[in-house]
């Protein structure tokens, strides 16, 4: 288990995407940071995900999210695994909205139940090998397709998923080049990960 207390992400205009991520997501700098960097163009190799109670919720983030500046990558819809849609934050940061149930039990709330990391990997062993070396424990496991991992009780859930199908779930072409633009804040320590992802222990306050 290796608990990961936050992301920090690398923008342009950090003022603009703090208030992004206030009116979009309700979301501070507690769980997701920001720091004045240029990040790579297309695809950055990673996506974000809230998962929540139920469909209205998902469309009442969807909504709010475009409406603040974000471009709608998948349109809010039912599926085989439930209801969600996807959107790009103006930083270019890619997000999900999620539920697993297909029908509303109540009005819509602004509660958001998980926050997941999913990291695309060109080789999902390899790269699963490398974190369990790095003392993160896996959960689950579905072959070299996609891995989730024991992060326990902290506030953001770590995946790894091959990087065309992550790119394809999220409505993008898998081509990017540059940074990832994205550094994961953690106990597992300092260090860079098979697909380039940057981990650190202390967080990088916005500039």
């Amino acid at each position: 288990m290796a608990i990961i207390e936050s992301i920090v992400l690398d923008v342009t205009d950090t003022a603009a995407a703090r208030r992004f991520y206030a009116a979009a997501f309700d979301l501070d700098e507690t769980r997701v940071g920001l720091r004045t960097a240029t990040p790579g163009t297309g695809f950055r190799g990673y996506t974000m995900s809230l998962t929540v109670a139920q469909p209205s919720t998902v469309d009442s983030f969807v909504r709010s999210a475009v409406d603040a500046g974000a471009t709608a990558l998948k349109p809010a819809e039912k599926s085989m695994w439930g209801y969600g849609g996807v959107v790009r934050a103006p930083d270019g940061a890619i997000w999900k909205v999620a539920t697993s149930a297909k029908k509303d039990t109540g009005p819509a709330t602004r509660e958001i139940g998980d926050l997941v990391l999913l990291l695309g990997t060109e080789d999902v062993a390899a790269s699963k090998r490398f974190y369990a070396e790095h003392g993160i424990a896996v959960a689950k496991s579905f072959g070299r397709m996609y891995v989730e991992f024991d992060t326990g009780t902290g506030p953001i859930k770590l995946g790894l998923y091959r990087r065309r199908a992550l790119a394809k779930a999220a409505g993008v072409p898998p081509e990017g080049s540059g940074s990832h633009g994205i550094t994961i804040v953690g106990e597992a320590g300092s260090f860079t990960d098979p697909d380039g992802f940057a981990w650190q222990r202390e967080k990088a306050f916005a500039q």
